[in-house]
C-alpha cells in the first residue's frame, strides 16, 4: 500500500501536530482523506452590477476598499467589522458580525470580493465571507462539515493544497470497464469536480460517480468477507436441549410466536456445518435480547463461548445485567469489558477468556483489541452492526474458527434493502411486541400548542417521571447542530427553574455522555435535553415522556427509533412531536408517526416518502452511514454496485489484475481506517 496518497496529513505544509489532531476530530488523518472529504453544499457565488441586485440577494461584490475598517464590540463574544467599499462609481457600506479577526485582511485601497446578503434600502452588505480566490468568484464555493476545532477556512486551504499537489496522481478505484457501462467520471475528475464545480450540473455528475464509487468500495468488502453464502464453511454446535429448557422455565414470562420462531431458525443455523450468518430484526422493545440470550446459551451448551459487541459502554453495560441476571444462575460465567474496565480487572479478563473460565463476554470495540484471545469462540453477535465498520465487525468473527454470526438491529429496513446492505445474510424479523408492553400514546402538536405539551410536561414531572427534550441534527454542521440544542436546554432551564435540566450532544466526549446517560438513568437529571445522539436500546423505564422538537426535520423511522427510548415502564408513556411542516408531504408524515406504532409499516412508508434533502438521522437508520450515497435514495445504484463487485470478486479474487491494483490498494486502506479507535 505504498502511496504518498496515503501519507499523513502533516506530508502537507502548514499541518502540525494540533492540526493534525485537529483534522482527526474530523476523520481527517492522510491526504486521502482530505481529498474524499467532501462538501455536503455550495454557496453559489453570483457577481452583479448593483442595480441589478434585488432586495436580501446573495452576491459577490467586488470592489476597493475605501474607508480604514473599524471593529464595534456590544455584548459578550459580539462584534461588527464596518468599511466602505468603493464599486465603480458608488460606495456601499459592509459589515461582518462576530469575524473581527477579518479586520487586517481589508487595507484601504486594496481590491477585495466579499460574499453577503445585499439590502438596497441601505446600500449595505452583511458580509459572509471574503472571497480569496479568484477561481470563487463565479462559481460554486465548497462548504464542508466542520467543528470548533476547524474552520471552514482552515478547511479549504488545506483541501485546495491536497488538489494542487495530489490530485492528479489519483489512480482510478473503479475499473474501466464497469466506469465506461455507467458512464462514471476517474477519480481525478471526481475529486476536483466535488471540491470546485464549474456549475450544478457538473457537481451533480461528480456526485453520481462519487455515490457509485462509493457503494462500489463497500460491496467490494462485503464480496470478499462473504463469498458466497453456501461456500462459507462452519462447525455444527450439538447444543443440549434439556439445558435449554432450563432457561425456558426460569424466565418469568412466555416469549411471543415471533421469538420462537427466530430462535428455532437460529438453532437450525447452528446446527448446520455452514457459518450461520444472519440479521435479525427486531421493532425497539420487541425482546431481541432475549432471543440473543437463547443462542448465546446453545452455543455455550455446546462447548463454545460468546461474544456480543455493541456500540457503547451504557449499552453493553445494561446488555451486561440482563444477560448475568438470566444466565449466571445456569452456572455461566458472564464478562463485561469496554474502555473504562480497570488495568487488572481487563488482565484478570485476559487470562479466563483464553482458558475458557468465561463462557460471555458483552463489550465495546474493546473486544476487537489484539489483547482479546479466546480458548473456543463459537459465536458472534453485534448489535446495531452498522454502526461498525465492515472490518472492526471481521476482526472480532477472526477470534474464533469460522464462529457463528448474528446480527441485530432495532431500526426496521425492508429486506430487499437489507438484503443489498449486508451481503449474504440470511434475515429474521420479530413484528410483534411482548405482551404487557404498552403502547406510546403519540402527539403531533404545532407551535401553537406549546401550553398543553408544558402542562403535560408539568404533569410528568410532579409525578416523579422523566422527560427526553429532542432537539434535531439541523445540518451537516456539529456548530449548528449545537446552537440549536443550546437554545433549547437555556429555555428549558428557565422555563423548569424547580428541575434539573442537563444538555447531551454529539460534541461532548465520549466519557461525559456516558456519564450524563448514567445520571439520567439513575434518576438524576429531569429533563435530557439531547440531540440524536441518545443511543439505541439505552434502557430508563422512568422516562415516561419525550418531545421531539422539530420533528419534522427527521425521517420517520428516527422518529420512531427516538420514540422508542421511553414506554419501558409500568406505565403509558406519552411521546409529542412538536412541527410545523409546510408542505403536504411534511403534513403527511406527521400524521402517519402519531397514529402508527409498527416501526416495519413505518420503514416502508419512509421508503416512499423520503426525498433528496431529507436525509436526516443517518446514525440511526439501520443502515451503513456513506458520506455522499444514501441507500435508500440512491438505491438502484448500490444494486448495481454491488452486482458489479460481486462480479470482479469472483473473476479475480486477489486484484491482482493490473486495473484492480488501487482498488486492492483502497480496500486495505479501508480495513485500517475501520480499526482506528
Amino acid at each position: 500500500m505504498e502511496s504518498a496518497l496515503f501519507s499523513p496529513v502533516t506530508d502537507l505544509k502548514g499541518v502540525g501536530t494540533k492540526t493534525a489532531a485537529n483534522l482527526a476530530s474530523l476523520g481527517i488523518y492522510s491526504i486521502y482523506d482530505l481529498l474524499y472529504y467532501y462538501p455536503f453544499r455550495y454557496d453559489e457565488l453570483t457577481t452583479l452590477p448593483l442595480d441589478q441586485i434585488m432586495d436580501g440577494q446573495k452576491v459577490v461584490l467586488k470592489g476597493i476598499v475605501a474607508t480604514e475598517p473599524y471593529v464595534t464590540r456590544f455584548g459578550y463574544k459580539k462584534s461588527r467589522l464596518s468599511f466602505k467599499l468603493r464599486i465603480d462609481h458608488d460606495v456601499i457600506m459592509v459589515n461582518f458580525f462576530n469575524q473581527p479577526w477579518l479586520r487586517s485582511q481589508f487595507e484601504t485601497g486594496k481590491e477585495v470580493a466579499v460574499y453577503g446578503k445585499y439590502e438596497t434600502t441601505r446600500q449595505s452588505l452583511t458580509g459572509f465571507k471574503l472571497i480569496a480566490g479568484k477561481k470563487d468568484d463565479n462559481g460554486m464555493a465548497p462548504i464542508y462539515p466542520s467543528n470548533r476545532h476547524l474552520h471552514q477556512k482552515k478547511i479549504q486551504a488545506l483541501v485546495d493544497q491536497a488538489l494542487n499537489e495530489y490530485a492528479d496522481q489519483l489512480p482510478d478505484t473503479v475499473p474501466e470497464d464497469i466506469r465506461q457501462k455507467f458512464r462514471l467520471l476517474t477519480d481525478k475528475d471526481i475529486v476536483k469536480q466535488m471540491h470546485h464545480p464549474l456549475n450544478p450540473q457538473a457537481a451533480q455528475t461528480a456526485r453520481r460517480s462519487a455515490i457509485f464509487r462509493e457503494f462500489f468500495i463497500f460491496q467490494m468488502q462485503l464480496a470478499r468477507l462473504t463469498g458466497s453464502k453456501q461456500g462459507v464453511k462452519g462447525i455444527s454446535k450439538q447444543y443440549d436441549l434439556a439445558e435449554i429448557a432450563k432457561l425456558t422455565a426460569s424466565l418469568p414470562f412466555t416469549l411471543s410466536a415471533d421469538q420462537k420462531k427466530v430462535i428455532n431458525e437460529i438453532f437450525a443455523d447452528l446446527h448446520r456445518d455452514q457459518q450461520m450468518r444472519r440479521l435479525l430484526q427486531g421493532d425497539v422493545g420487541s425482546g431481541k435480547t432475549i432471543v440473543a440470550v437463547y443462542a448465546i446459551f446453545a452455543a455455550i451448551t455446546a462447548g463454545y463461548q460468546a461474544a456480543l459487541m455493541v456500540p457503547t459502554e451504557i449499552l453493553a453495560s445494561q446488555h451486561f445485567q440482563k444477560i448475568a441476571a438470566l444466565l449466571q444462575p445456569l452456572g455461566v460465567r458472564v464478562a463485561l469489558l469496554t474502555g473504562s474496565t480497570k488495568t487488572l480487572e481487563k488482565r484478570e479478563l485476559y487470562r479466563e477468556l483464553q482458558n475458557g473460565m468465561i463462557n460471555v463476554v458483552v463489550g465495546t470495540h474493546a473486544l476487537i483489541q489484539q489483547d482479546v484471545v479466546f480458548k473456543k469462540l463459537g459465536l458472534v453477535i453485534i448489535d446495531e452492526q452498522h454502526r461498525f465498520g465492515v472490518a472492526q465487525r471481521q476482526k472480532l468473527i477472526n477470534k474464533g474458527q469460522q464462529p457463528d454470526i448474528l446480527a441485530m438491529t432495532a431500526t426496521p429496513i425492508p429486506r430487499t434493502l437489507a438484503l443489498t446492505v449486508y451481503g449474504e445474510m440470511a434475515v429474521s424479523e420479530i413484528k410483534t411486541m411482548p405482551k404487557g408492553r404498552k403502547p406510546i400514546r403519540s402527539l403531533w402538536c404545532t407551535s401553537s400548542q406549546m401550553d398543553q405539551v408544558y402542562a403535560e410536561m408539568n404533569r410528568q414531572l410532579q409525578a416523579g417521571f422523566q422527560i427526553y427534550a429532542v432537539t434535531p441534527l439541523i445540518s451537516e454542521s456539529e456548530a449548528l447542530d449545537l446552537k440549536s440544542a443550546e437554545v433549547l436546554y437555556e429555555k428549558l432551564h428557565h422555563d423548569f427553574p424547580k428541575y434539573r435540566v442537563v444538555l447531551l450532544h454529539g460534541q461532548l466526549p465520549g466519557k461525559e455522555k456516558d456519564e450524563i446517560m448514567t445520571e439520567f438513568a439513575d434518576g438524576q437529571i429531569d429533563i435530557l435535553v439531547t440531540t440524536s445522539v441518545i443511543e439505541v436500546g439505552v434502557d430508563v423505564p422512568n422516562a415516561n415522556m419525550m418531545v421531539v422538537y422539530d420533528a419534522d426535520r427527521f425521517g420517520l423511522s428516527q422518529l420512531h427509533q427516538l420514540r422508542g427510548r421511553i414506554g419501558r415502564g409500568q406505565t403509558a408513556s406519552t411521546c409529542i412531536f412538536i412541527a410545523d411542516p409546510k408542505t403536504d408531504s411534511g403534513k403527511e408524515r406527521m400524521r402517519i408517526i402519531a397514529e402508527t406504532q409498527d416501526g416495519f409499516a413505518l420503514a416502508e412508508e419512509d421508503l416512499k416518502l423520503r426525498g433528496e434533502g431529507d436525509l436526516f438521522g443517518k446514525a440511526q437508520s439501520g443502515v451503513p452511514e456513506f458520506k455522499v450515497g444514501d441507500v435508500v435514495n440512491n438505491y438502484n445504484t448500490m444494486v448495481a454496485a454491488q452486482k458489479e463487485a460481486r462480479r470482479v470478486n469472483q473473476e479475480d479474487p486477489d486484484l491482482s489484475e493490473l486495473d484492480h491494483a488501487w482498488l486492492n490498494n483502497v480496500l486495505e486502506y479501508k480495513q485500517i481506517e475501520q480499526t482506528r479507535d
